[in-house]
């Protein structure tokens, strides 16, 4: 199964950060992709600087974002680092304009779902029908509240369903004692959207050139295979041929995650799901505790006390790459960097692991 998520040194979760994030330091030494049990060995080992008679301050707020796992190409590399920085900066925007994390958050997954280099949104992957179908979720580490869409179709950007969803329950129940929704798929999401004042855009100008073309590629494929004899061992190395050609041309889920001003945490996901997919199919990205995850420190832990400490964060893929932006509100730029296998790894079956260090520091500083 590929993978490609976040994974920060002080939670356990396939997306989050610790509670405070400021100004970005140089990237970790990636000597993790041949030896990755190495940096997760003991994730409590660091201890956070801290003061009893101090009591924390605003601090600078933080966004991570990737552009999807999969295979990025050395032709469209700066395409990739273009739209992480753009996603970095706009959600850094809506941050220092006094946004919440939830708020900003989905503003760089709206960047990103706005590209037609992503699998999300805008140029995302077509089913066998033909057709956009997308999954989108959102999650506020503030409140635990989480929204979500799965198969939706019509709808540029999915993750601002996700988010009226998460924003609609927040308000409490419904008339009559009804509990509101937070999770939607298919027809039913869409309407739903639309009622809420969001802007349909028909499926077939959600399409780019590029998706149009992989689906007819992997249509020619698909109908050539059937035509095939099919004999075991044809059959077999069609599927190891096919595998192979997947592996190599995808790409899956975008997210982000981010640090508002106050130290809350937000996560959002959004993509367009396999190539070929069967009408209706809802992905990993779409569900709870699973596509997303954010969580506020809580006084248990210990960095919920820090006036000024590091914090490593970590991204991890076992696909052939990965395109990570990540920027503070203290950065002029947003950093990029497109991680990848190392030579003659198998993805699928290999594990990349690479990083950085965030130093905390409080508003006297």
């Amino acid at each position: 199964m590929k993978t490609g998520f976040f994974l920060p040194l002080v939670k356990w979760a396939p997306i989050g950060l610790s509670r405070y994030a400021g100004i970005m330091e140089s990237p970790m030494n990636p000597a993790e992709e041949q030896h990755p049990s190495s940096p997760l060995a003991d994730p409590w080992s660091l201890k956070p600087e801290s003061s009893k008679n101090q009591k924390p301050q605003c601090v600078g707020g933080f966004v991570l974002v990737h552009a999807g796992a999969g295979y990025h190409s050395e032709s469209k590399a700066k395409e990739y680092k273009h739209v992480c920085k753009r996603a970095c900066q706009r959600a850094v925007d809506r941050l220092k304009a006094g946004a919440l994390a939830v708020e900003a958050v989905a503003a760089a997954l709206v960047e990103l779902e706005d590209s037609p280099f992503t699998n999300a949104g805008m140029g995302s992957n077509l089913n066998l029908s033909g057709e956009i179908e997308c999954d989108a979720s959102i999650m506020d580490g503030k409140s635990l509240h989480y929204g979500a869409v799965g198969a939706i179709s019509g709808i540029k950007n999915p993750v601002l369903v996700a988010n009226r969803l998460l924003s609609e329950a927040q308000k409490g129940k419904l008339s009559a004692g009804r509990i509101p929704p937070c999770f939607l798929v298919g027809r039913g999401a869409h309407d739903w959207a639309v009622g809420h004042g969001i802007p349909p855009c028909p499926s077939e100008k959600m399409a780019t050139k590029f998706s149009l073309s992989a689906y007819k590629r992997n249509k020619r494929k698909m109908e050539l295979a059937e035509n095939m004899e099919t004999g075991h061992k044809q059959a077999k190395k069609r599927r190891q041929s096919s595998e192979n050609e997947n592996g190599s041309g995808c790409l899956d889920t975008v997210g982000a995650i981010v640090v508002d001003l106050e130290g809350n945490v937000a996560a959002a996901v959004s993509s367009g799901g396999l190539a070929m997919k069967h009408a209706g199919r809802v992905g990993q990205a779409a569900h709870y505790g699973c596509g997303c995850w954010a969580e506020n420190a809580c006084n248990m832990n210990p960095y919920s006390t820090a006036v000024s400490t590091s914090v490593e964060f970590l991204w991890s893929h076992t696909t052939e790459s990965m395109c990570v932006g990540y920027m503070s509100a203290q950065d002029s730029k947003a950093k990029t960097h497109i991680s990848r296998l190392p030579p003659g790894t198998v993805p699928g079956q290999c594990l990349a692991i690479e990083g950085g260090v965030c130093r905390l520091t409080s508003a006297t500083e």
